[in-house]
């Protein structure tokens, strides 16, 4: 059984890492560690969890918690995983991080957009971006796996097989993006107070959003060209999910029957990833609880536009379960273990 200890357990990341590991046929959970609920049960905290889970969560011990762990998961704010992630490396234990902190190839992109110092710059070197339908093999021998942001998730996958294909211009890429409330953390604020979001939608982070060189550095290296992307999120009244609209100017002479066929074929023999039918789009309510992604396209001819969407559940595929994901590459299991259930509907 691989030893797994989850470092931040109780922001809604990480009790989904709590719930989907605690049902994971090769995973025993030996530590949960919290700064705000230290020596209380996690079936109180998350009564959710009664009958499944019976740790208490216990003070941040990195060094005690990695030497008794195979991984670590590190579900802490950007700014805080780089002395976790050093170590793991120094104990030579596997750590996956759900943070910003080593997503980035270059760190002094990380500092620009996040505006902090990063902690541990030549760590970022040894880390593999785990995103498993573009590095499965990377991933599968790396140390510190760098867990995707959610929106990344969705943008990447929308749009990974027209640029790794060259059917689009690159440099008109828009992504639009609708996101729930849980992507927010569950701290109190303004921002997700519910006579705020209900009955409301908003943009934010326009023109500035952290998650946008992260799907930059990804999508340039697919292409193999540095272009830039318009990506604009917006928050809307539900609890989870994440729906990307992806709009680019289509190379001349493409056909929607040649770009179906490249999809189909990258997307072939991806566990999470689902190509639906012509004219079925992807709903945020078919993913919910689920490690699926649904994609779908079509291209206007109007205007010579390849029009992309995707659907996930950002707390499972854009978080915890895509962490999962990597852990299963990491140990050498099916990649499915423990994910091998569809979401919850209605």
């Amino acid at each position: 059984m691989i030893k797994a200890s989850v470092i931040g357990a109780t922001g809604y990341t990480g009790v989904e890492l709590v719930r989907i590991l605690s049902s994971h046929p090769g995973v025993r959970l030996i530590s949960l560690t919290s700064r705000s609920y230290q020596g209380e049960a996690m079936r109180e905290i998350y009564p959710s969890l009664t009958g499944s889970v019976d740790l208490h969560c216990t003070a941040a011990d990195h060094k005690q918690v990695i030497g008794s762990s195979d991984v670590v998961f590190v579900a802490l704010p950007h700014g805080l995983s780089g002395e976790v992630v050093q170590e793991g490396l120094k104990q030579n234990k596997k750590v996956i991080d759900l943070g910003a902190d080593f997503r980035f190839r270059d760190y002094r992109k990380y500092e620009e957009w996040y505006q902090v110092e990063h902690s541990n710059p030549d760590l970022t070197k040894e880390a593999v971006y785990g995103l498993p339908e573009l590095h499965r093999e990377k991933i599968k021998n790396a140390n510190i796996v760098a867990n995707p942001g959610c929106f990344p998730t969705s943008a990447i996958l929308a749009l990974a097989p027209a640029l790794g294909s060259g059917l689009i211009e690159n440099n008109t890429i828009i992504i639009d993006a609708k996101t729930g409330l849980s992507g927010a953390g569950r701290g109190a604020s303004l921002t997700t107070h519910y006579g705020e979001v209900n009955e409301n939608i908003n943009p934010y982070g326009v023109a500035g959003h952290r998650h946008t060189p992260e799907i930059e550095q990804e999508l340039n290296t697919l292409a193999d060209e540095y272009f830039s992307v318009v990506f604009t999120p917006h928050l809307v009244p539900m609890t989870r999910g994440i729906l990307s609209t992806c709009y680019a100017r289509l190379k001349p002479h493409v056909s929607e029957h040649q770009i179906r066929h490249v999809y189909q074929d990258f997307y072939a023999g991806q566990p999470f990833v689902h190509l639906l039918k012509l004219g079925q789009w992807p709903h945020t309510k078919w993913t919910y609880g689920s490690n699926n992604c649904f994609i779908n396209l079509t291209v206007d001819s109007r205007t010579g536009s390849l029009i992309i969407c995707s659907a996930i559940d950002n707390l499972v595929k854009g978080a915890a379960g895509q962490a999962v994901q990597n852990m299963n590459l990491l140990f050498e299991l099916p990649e499915t273990t423990g994910l091998d259930f569809n979401g919850i509907y209605p």
